[in-house]
């Protein structure tokens, strides 16, 4: 034709294209019918899959929130674990040498008022788990004690004076703390936060404000979000309550595609529950696939060995020096973690506590709760204070459930040191005889390990201080009795 010109061939889709949703045909670049709902089917599955994993903080909160309900935390009255938690509780990654305590806050009535204890670390999150500020040590107080007032995110106008304070982007915030064990005993810190810890209306601050105080320590409770369809109407619980703006556009948008509307009742029909409950599986296995088995080389403390990091990159927010977010490293912590704060991300010598995932044996094996495994911790750990280790169920990834109340050890306990100084922690389902350094595990489960070093010092962060990864020992095991 007299207007025809040279087409440049990467711009002509052909009328029929292999892929791995096997062929897509065309006629003449408009997509046959049988193409177009392949493709739709793909892009529902493709985004379900991504709410899933950038979901995954504010289904977290949702699933703690409801486990705070159980127990009567909620609207100042604050749970404590005042004997510490133990595996009882189904909480992401918890510790067993810390004295927890937390409430969950509303500001759609308005402004909160939290008076914080001295000694300690406290952190308040917004409903997508995001930080809004620290109390205690790491916070404006610096462990002194004192008022913070939480702002709702239509808070406009003068600020009441005599407070530190903050505006959350989110009505529905997490306070979460952990006072610390003195010669080896919670009591002083669970006091403490007994004596002084309130949370209050700021409508109320004149009037007085007796203690207001659940104990939760042994208490049954699961603060974990689900990996099935559940999942989806977890996260629309956030979207529903919160402003439409308060993920920002784009993933709002993302939420908005798969049926997650501010106002409207999340109802699937029948080809999209299907396609969700496919998204989540997969969603799952990724997300799991992050934590146990990463395939990002930064995680690795040590190169080539199995010690990583949960803040991979080094920022609480997972922001690279440029400012993009790795979207997989948030996925990975809140998948096993809670509580995001920059005083667990940055280096402070001396202050916080570091931490170090062991998801795979030093063969790159993952952990078989009928083996025994053995951690040969170095001498002279680089720490102020103490360090642990704490077994950890992969299923819940909360501490591992066995007879033992507190499935860890720690350097505060009474334990067995070698002659060079260093000291070997025994994983097994048997105690082995005379070895009182042992975490019991199970025959049938695996598990991983997380070692804590409270007070870390620079040897930790330069690393002229290293830990080995952890060995399979030889053996077998059969019902009570090891076979050599």
């Amino acid at each position: 034709m007299k207007m025809t010109t040279r087409i440049p061939p990467e711009i002509i889709t052909p009328d029929r294209v292999e892929t791995r949703l096997g062929a897509l045909e065309f006629f003449d670049g408009i997509p046959t019918e049988a193409t177009t709902g392949k493709v739709y089917d793909q892009l529902d599955f493709s985004r379900g899959i991504e709410a899933f994993l950038n979901g995954i903080p504010a289904a977290s909160m949702v699933a703690i929130r409801e486990g705070m309900r159980s127990v009567g935390a909620v609207d100042g009255t604050i749970g404590i674990f005042q004997d510490l938690m133990d595996s009882r509780s189904i909480f992401l990654t918890a510790n067993t040498e810390s004295v927890y305590y937390g409430t969950w806050i509303d500001l759609r009535k308005g402004s909160i008022v939290i008076e914080s204890p001295p000694n300690v670390l406290g952190v308040v999150n917004d409903f997508w788990f995001r930080y809004v500020c620290d109390l205690g040590n790491a916070g404006p107080d610096k462990g002194q004690g004192g008022k913070y007032l939480i702002l709702p995110p239509d808070h406009e106008g003068a600020v009441p004076e005599g407070y530190f304070s903050f505006k959350s982007p989110t009505f529905g915030n997490l306070v979460m703390g952990r006072g610390f064990m003195r010669d080896g005993s919670p009591k002083a810190a669970a006091q403490a936060i007994r004596a002084l810890m309130r949370v209050y209306p700021l409508s109320e601050a004149d009037s007085p404000h007796p203690p207001k105080l659940v104990e939760l320590s042994g208490r049954e409770m699961n603060t974990v979000h689900a990996n099935t369809l559940r999942f989806y109407e977890e996260l629309d619980e956030v979207i529903q309550e919160e402003p439409e703006d308060s993920f920002g556009p784009d993933m709002m948008g993302l939420f908005n595609a798969i049926g997650l509307r501010k106002g409207r009742p999340f109802n699937p029909d029948d080809r999209m529950r299907k396609i969700l409950s496919d998204a989540v599986a997969v969603g799952n296995a990724i997300a799991r696939s992050f934590d146990f088995r990463s395939r990002d080389p930064g995680i690795a403390i040590y190169p080539g060995e199995h010690w990583n990091t949960p803040f991979l990159g080094g920022s609480y927010q997972w922001l690279s020096q440029g400012g993009a977010r790795n979207l997989d490293a948030r996925t990975m912590f809140f998948y096993a973690a809670t509580i995001n704060t920059p005083a667990m991300a940055v280096a402070m010598p001396g202050v916080g506590s570091q931490y170090a995932f062991a998801n795979l044996d030093a063969d790159g094996n993952a952990f078989d709760g009928s083996q025994t495994y053995r951690l040969t911790v170095p001498p002279n750990v680089p720490v102020k204070d103490f360090w642990s280790v704490v077994a950890y169920d992969t299923q819940t990834r909360s501490m591992l459930q066995t007879d033992q109340q507190f499935p860890s050890f720690s350097s505060e306990r009474e334990h067995k040191v070698n002659g060079d100084g260093s000291v070997d922690v025994i994983f097994s389902p048997a105690r082995p005889a005379g070895d009182r350094n042992w975490v019991q595990t199970l025959p049938g489960k695996s598990w991983f390990t997380i070692f804590r070093l409270y007070g870390p010092l620079q040897a930790w962060f330069d690393k002229t201080w290293r830990l080995p990864d952890v060995e399979r020992e030889s053996g077998s095991y059969s019902g009570r009795r090891w076979r050599h």
